[in-house]
């Protein structure tokens, strides 16, 4: 059973490895709980299980194939623990946005996440990621989806 820290940083340590090793994913999947709550904040969208972070975390490395995290801070208890990272790369395939899909825009963007978990039984139990959707966007050069206006 892995200790609070080292589950706070697996799941980036295992992503930096996605241009790497071909197990990079079946071994972030096997330190979830089969009922783990997956949620994106900015874009509102919530999955459960592994097959729920497998299809948010093949997104990421769909839009970005190129990319890298650098962890900035870490902080962890006995069951939770947040992480914040800088994550970088080249958007070379499609994203999922706001509104939609966006095309790949071939640009480079750096944007810093932060990543808050709970743990239970050796495993992550609950994942939230909050990151900077404007900034992410400016970044790539894609107007923002704005609300319809309720007048």
């Amino acid at each position: 059973m892995a200790d609070a820290t080292t589950l706070n940083r697996i799941l980036l340590d295992l992503y930096g490895l996605h241009q790497s090793d071909p197990d990079w994913l079946e071994k972030s999947l096997a330190v979830l709980t089969d009922d783990c709550e997956v949620v994106n904040i900015p874009l509102g969208a919530t999955s459960h299980g592994p097959s729920g972070y497998a299809r948010f975390i093949q997104a990421w490395v769909a839009a970005f194939p190129d990319s890298t995290v650098e962890i900035t801070n870490l902080f962890s208890t006995d069951d939770q623990g947040v992480v914040e990272f800088i994550g970088r790369g080249t958007n070379t395939g499609p994203l999922l946005g706001p509104a939609g899909v966006i095309a790949a825009t071939g640009r480079r963007a750096e944007v810093r996440f932060c990543n808050v978990q709970r743990f239970a039984d050796g495993k992550v139990s609950s994942f939230h990621q909050y990151f900077d959707l404007m900034g992410l966007l400016q970044q790539l050069g894609v107007p923002p989806a704005m609300p319809s206006s309720p007048l």
